[in-house]
C-alpha cells in the first residue's frame, strides 16, 4: 500500500466527521424510530416454531406475490400520471396552471377507507354507475371492480401526488441554463428533456416513487374494502383475530424486512451522481414552454385525472352531506373534531420536518453507513401499519415512560415515526440539488455550521422542505389507527369520527367529517401551490 493514511482516511465513516450538532439530534431520531423495530423482534421472538411455520406457509406467500405485484404497478402507474402533471404545471403556459397545480395534488388528502368507500358505492356491480346505465340501456352487471384492479386505480389516484410534488419541486429549482446548454448543441426540446432534464430529475422520481410503494405496503382501508388481500391486510386480521399479537408482530417484521428491501432498491438505483449546477450565482427562472396546439389536450388531461381523484369522491360525499342534511343531522358536533385535526398536524409537520432536517443533513453532506442506515429507518417505519407503530409505543410508554402516556407527546412520536419518511424525502432531495460549496462559503467567512445552514442552506431549500412538511401535515388529517390508539382519552379528530359513523353505518354522518376533512386538508396546500413562483 503505497499511502496508508490516504486509504485510512478513505475507509473512515463519512458520517463521523459531521458536527456535533447534526450527527446527535439524528441519532435521537434514530433511537426513536429504533422502538418500534425494537417491539417487533421482541414480540417475535416468543412466538418460538409457531411464528416459523405461520411465516413460511403457502398462503404468506401468495400474499407477498399480491403484494408485491400491487407495490410495483401502483408505483409505475403513479409515476406515468405524475410527471406529465408536474410538467405541465410547472413550465408550460397551461391555462389556470396554478388552479391546476392545486387541484391535481389535492388526492393526497383523501383517507384510502374513504376512496375505497366511493369507488364501491359509485364503480361497484350494483353501484351508483350500474344502476345509471340499467334504467338508462338495462345494463344487469358491471365487471367487478373488487380485487388488484380496483385497489391498483384507487391507490394510484391517491398516490400520484407523492411523486408530482416532489418532481415539481425539482423542476421549479432546476438551473434552467443546463437545458438551454443542451439545446445550443443542437438538441431538440424533447431531446433535451431526456438527454438532460430527466436525469436531473431521478432524484425526485425516485423520492416519490418509494414514498408511493411504502404507502402501498402500509395501507389497509383500500384493499380491505375492495377485497385484494396484502400484507397489511393479514396483519390487521391477525391482530383482530386472536389475542395473543406474537403472530401479528411476526408479520409486521417480515413487512418491515420488504420495506428494507424496496428502501434498498432505491438506494441502488439511487447512484452517486451530482444533481447540483456548478455555475455561480442562483439559478433563474426556466423560461415557460408555449404548448401551442396542444393546450386544450393538455387541459383535457388535467380535468380528467382530477375528475376521477378528486371529482368523483367530492361528489359522492357531498351527495351524502345532503341527505343528511335533509334529514336532520346537524354539523355542530364536527368543530371540535376539526380544529382538534388542525391543532395535532400542524404539530406533527412541525415535528417530523425537524426531525427529517438532521437526517437529511446527515445523509446528503456526510454520507456512511450510520447516515445511511438512519435515512433507512424512517422509510421501514413509513410502510409500518399503524397500528404496528401504536402498539409499540403503547408498549413503551406503559412500561419504560409513563410520563408521556395517553398524553399528546406520545402521538406526536407515533406521527414522527410514521410519516417522517416524506419530510425526510423533500429534505434530501433539496439537498442534492444545492451545491456545498455554497455553504463552504459561508463557514469560510467565519459562520459556524448550523448558522451557515440557517443562513444559506435553509432559505434555498425552503420549497422542498414546506413541500415535505405539507405532506406530514396532510398524512396526519387522515390518519386512523395511530390516532385511535395513542390519542388521550376524549380526544376526537376528523378521522376518528368518520370512522365512528361508518363503523355504525351512518354513511351520510360519515360523509360530513369526510367532506370537511378534503376542505380542511386541502388549505395548506392550495396556500404552498400560490406562493410557488411562476
Amino acid at each position: 500500500m503505497k499511502n496508508p493514511a490516504a486509504a485510512l482516511s478513505r475507509i473512515r465513516p463519512a458520517t463521523l466527521t459531521a458536527p456535533l450538532v447534526i450527527l446527535i439530534p439524528a441519532l435521537i431520531v434514530g433511537a426513536a424510530l429504533l422502538l418500534p423495530p425494537v417491539y417487533l423482534v421482541v414480540r417475535s421472538l416468543g412466538g418460538g416454531s409457531e411464528l416459523w411455520d405461520l411465516l413460511f406457509r403457502e398462503k404468506v406467500a401468495a400474499i407477498l406475490g399480491r403484494t408485491l405485484l400491487l407495490v410495483a404497478t401502483v408505483t409505475a402507474g403513479s409515476v406515468l400520471v405524475a410527471l406529465p402533471l408536474a410538467w405541465l404545471t410547472a413550465r408550460t403556459d397551461l391555462p389556470l396552471r396554478r388552479t391546476w397545480a392545486v387541484l391535481t395534488s389535492l388526492p393526497l388528502v383523501i383517507p384510502s377507507y374513504v376512496a375505497g368507500f366511493v369507488v364501491v358505492v359509485a364503480l361497484g356491480p350494483r353501484g351508483m354507475l350500474q344502476g345509471a346505465l340499467e334504467e338508462l340501456f338495462g345494463l344487469q352487471r358491471l365487471p367487478s371492480i373488487y380485487g388488484f384492479t380496483g385497489a391498483m386505480l384507487t391507490l394510484t389516484l391517491l398516490c400520484y401526488p407523492y411523486v408530482l410534488l416532489t418532481v415539481r419541486a425539482a423542476l421549479q429549482r432546476m438551473d434552467p441554463a443546463l437545458e438551454e446548454s443542451a439545446r445550443g448543441l443542437g438538441l431538440g426540446p424533447i431531446a433535451a428533456f431526456f438527454r438532460v432534464v430527466a436525469p436531473l430529475l431521478r432524484p425526485a422520481v425516485g423520492a416519490g416513487a418509494l414514498l408511493v410503494g411504502l404507502y402501498t405496503l402500509s395501507d389497509f382501508g383500500a384493499v380491505s374494502l375492495l377485497r385484494y388481500e396484502t400484507f397489511t391486510w393479514a396483519i390487521f386480521t391477525q391482530y383482530e383475530s386472536s389475542l395473543d399479537r406474537t403472530l401479528g408482530a411476526g408479520l409486521s417484521l417480515a413487512l418491515a424486512a420488504l420495506a428494507l428491501t424496496w428502501v434498498a432498491l432505491e438506494f441502488v438505483t439511487r447512484g452517486r451522481s451530482r444533481y447540483y449546477s456548478t455555475s455561480r450565482g442562483s439559478p433563474r427562472p426556466a423560461p415557460t414552454v408555449r404548448l401551442g396546439r396542444w393546450r386544450w389536450p393538455a387541459v383535457g388531461l388535467c380535468a380528467s385525472i382530477t375528475g376521477l381523484a378528486l371529482g368523483l369522491p367530492v361528489a359522492i360525499l357531498i351527495y351524502w352531506v345532503i341527505r343528511g342534511v335533509l334529514a336532520g343531522e346537524s354539523l355542530d358536533p364536527l368543530w371540535t373534531a376539526a380544529r382538534n385535526s388542525i391543532y395535532i398536524s400542524a404539530l406533527a409537520a412541525a415535528t417530523a420536518t425537524a426531525a427529517a432536517l438532521p437526517v437529511g443533513l446527515l445523509s446528503v453532506r456526510h454520507p456512511g453507513l450510520l447516515s445511511g442506515t438512519l435515512e433507512r429507518l424512517g422509510y421501514i417505519s413509513f410502510a409500518l401499519p399503524g397500528i404496528t407503530i401504536a402498539l409499540a409505543l403503547v408498549f413503551f410508554g406503559a412500561n419504560y415512560a409513563g410520563f408521556i402516556y395517553q398524553t399528546i407527546g406520545l402521538l406526536l412520536l407515533g406521527y414522527t415515526a410514521l410519516y417522517l419518511s416524506p419530510a425526510l424525502g423533500a429534505v434530501r432531495t433539496s439537498l442534492l440539488q444545492m451545491n456545498p460549496r455554497v455553504e463552504e462559503a459561508a463557514r469560510g467567512l467565519g459562520r459556524s455550521p448550523l448558522a451557515a445552514f440557517a443562513s444559506v442552506t435553509l432559505p434555498a431549500a425552503r420549497p422542498g422542505i414546506a413541500a415535505g412538511a405539507s405532506l406530514v401535515f396532510l398524512l396526519v388529517m387522515k390518519e386512523l389507527p395511530a390516532t385511535l390508539i395513542l390519542s388521550p382519552t376524549g380526544f376526537t379528530t376528523l378521522a376518528t369520527s368518520v370512522w365512528a359513523f361508518t363503523s355504525e353505518a351512518f354513511f351520510a354522518r360519515a360523509a360530513m367529517p369526510a367532506l370537511l376533512l378534503i376542505i380542511l386538508s386541502g388549505v395548506p396546500l392550495a396556500l404552498l401551490m400560490l406562493r410557488e413562483r411562476p
